[in-house]
């Protein structure tokens, strides 16, 4: 087996390592927010640099860098937070959200008090650890290996199945389909955005998707 390979099969393994502990950390351990976030730094640094310990390649951890697609991204980013605003507004009278703040002061110890430095966090931090994790690592791995179409299917599907655990109980089983699939085609946007190496373009517009979730999680809270 060629090097190129052996990394690719690497790549996919550690993924779904990471996937599937923070799936465990959900599901079973379901610790309050700040101990979940460590450890889902944790686990995702960890698996990069496994890789990068292993294979040599160190550019996982070199993804800050300027990229030509970041004048595109910065309209993007407002783009998708005027979306979902404007999606919300919409479709809001038949859509049921409002078990949303009662499950996650139950499921993540977040409450009316303390989600502004969760919703600061998720949109800034949070963002980018998943960007270095599904973009940095995951998608541009395995780009740069030659396996591009599987780059782009494995990190966007990955992606999107990893949010299941955090979209379970929020609505009916046909919004959760909807969401993933959501995710997944942000996913393919978001590889697609970083493509030259850099993963600033797919963090731009991901902070603009989270603030725009954050902004009607202040809505749900009647903080605003």
């Amino acid at each position: 087996m060629d090097k190129s390979r052996r990394n690719a099969y690497g790549v996919m393994l550690l993924v779904l390592i990471g996937c599937g502990i923070m799936a465990w950390v959900e599901g079973a351990l379901r610790p309050v927010y700040p101990v979940k976030s460590a450890l889902k730094i944790a686990v995702f640094l960890g698996c990069a640099g496994l890789y990068t310990l292993l294979s040599g390649d160190r550019r996982p951890f070199r993804v800050l860098r300027k990229a030509g697609a970041v004048r595109l991204a910065a309209p993007l980013a407002l783009g998708v937070l005027v979306l979902l605003l404007g999606g919300y507004a919409l479709l809001s009278p038949w859509l049921d959200l409002s078990a949303i703040p009662e499950n996650l002061a139950a499921k993540e110890g977040i409450t009316r008090e303390t989600f502004p430095l969760a919703a600061a966090y998720i949109t800034l931090c949070n963002s980018l650890i998943e960007e270095f994790f599904f973009r940095g690592f995951a998608f541009l791995a395995l780009y740069r290996a030659g396996f591009k179409r599987l780059a782009y299917g494995f990190s966007a599907l990955a992606f999107a199945l990893y949010h299941v655990s955090i979209t379970d109980g929020w609505g009916s089983p046909a919004l959760i389909v909807l969401m993933v699939a959501g995710l997944t085609a942000a996913g393919l946007l978001f590889n697609w955005l970083d493509r030259e190496g850099s993963v600033l373009p797919s963090w731009l517009v991901h902070m603009g998707a989270n603030l725009g979730t954050n902004t009607v999680g202040f809505m749900l809270f009647g903080i605003l």
